[in-house]
This record gives structure tokens, C-alpha cells and sequence, in this order.
């Protein structure tokens, strides 16, 4: 006789061995005695009620444990915050979350570190830049356009910083007023 897995989703058609199985049990209901079958009665009968008594002894149980739950103040919310807790502290203590936890932790340290070097890095390129021969140049000239922008505006005799300069260009400007400033381009015109 052929032996093969049995599963709940069988895809293969039954057998002569399969169906020989079957039509044994039923024979085997058939020969039954009638004492035979009324003992197996009896016996399912008897586990019935057993069953239906320890549902009843479970509900009482049930019923006695929420009374002293309710004696002692415990809730549903009080329980479901103890278990959150006691579920948050496992899972810290576990050790996928350590590993986690020190590997993000030395990230975040490297990442630091790196960006620490790299302002280091900026800071020291700009104060080269400004010792550089070119920054130099271009500093210089700015000062000069500066200085000749306070002469042109100001006179010589003027001083004062660059926004002083530059507010009293703004307010030269604006004392221009667009009539002057087309009897001047008419004059030049002619």
C-alpha cells in the first residue's frame, strides 16, 4: 500500500486505498453492536455536560475576578497602561533595540563629527580666501570705488561709513527731480 501526506487541500483525486479506508469506517458503524452504540452515547452525553459545566464554573471564575478587580480600583485603562509600559520596557530591553539604539547613536556622533569638520573646513578656506592676493585686490578696490563715491557725493571733506555714503547718495537722487533732470538732458541736447 502507497503512503502519502495527507492535507487539508488535497489536490489529488482519491484512490482505491482512499476510498477502501472510507468504506471501512462505515463499516465499522455498520457492525456496531446497539450496546456499543449506546455506551458511545452515553460517554458523549457525559462530556456534554462536563463541558457545560465548566462553563459555567468559568464564567463564575470570570465574574469573581472582575468584583475584585473593581475592589482593587483596576481598569480597563489602568491595565491596558500597564501592559503598554510592561510592552515598551521589553522592547527596550530587547536586543534588536539596543543594537538600534547604539547604532543610531554612533551615527548620529559620526554625522556630528563630520559636520564639525566641515564648518572647520569652510571657516579655514574663507580666511584663506581673505589673505588670498585676489580678495585683497578686490578689497582694495571697493574701498577705492567707495572713497570715490563719497567724494562724488559728499566732497572731500566728508567722512562717515559706507551706509552713511550711500544713504546720502539715496537722498541726492531723490532731491533730483525728474523736470531738472529733463531741462538738464534737453540742454545737453542742443
Amino acid at each position: 500500500m502507497e503512503t502519502r501526506q495527507q492535507g487539508y487541500l488535497d489536490s489529488e483525486p482519491l484512490r482505491e486505498a482512499d476510498e477502501d479506508a472510507a468504506s471501512e469506517i462505515n463499516l465499522n458503524i455498520s457492525t456496531m453492536t446497539e450496546e456499543e452504540r449506546e455506551e458511545i452515547q452515553q460517554e458523549l452525553l457525559k462530556l456534554e455536560e462536563e463541558i457545560s459545566t465548566l462553563k459555567q464554573v468559568l464564567s463564575s471564575k470570570e465574574r469573581q475576578h472582575a468584583e475584585l478587580k473593581q475592589k482593587l480600583g483596576v481598569t480597563s485603562l489602568n491595565e491596558l497602561k500597564n501592559n503598554f509600559s510592561k510592552g515598551w520596557h521589553d522592547m527596550q530591553t530587547s536586543t534588536a533595540y539596543k543594537k538600534t539604539s547604539e547604532t543610531l547613536s554612533t551615527a548620529g556622533q559620526k554625522t556630528s563629527a563630520a559636520f564639525s569638520t566641515l564648518g572647520t573646513a569652510i571657516t579655514r578656506k574663507i580666511g584663506d580666501m581673505r589673505n588670498s592676493p585676489s580678495f585683497k585686490s578686490f578689497e582694495e578696490k571697493v574701498e577705492t570705488t567707495v572713497s570715490t563715491i563719497k567724494t562724488k557725493v559728499g566732497g572731500p571733506e566728508t567722512g562717515g561709513s559706507f551706509e552713511e555714503v550711500l544713504s546720502s547718495a539715496a537722498n541726492a537722487s531723490s532731491q533730483d527731480t525728474p523736470t531738472n533732470n529733463l531741462t538738464d538732458n534737453s540742454e545737453k541736447a542742443c
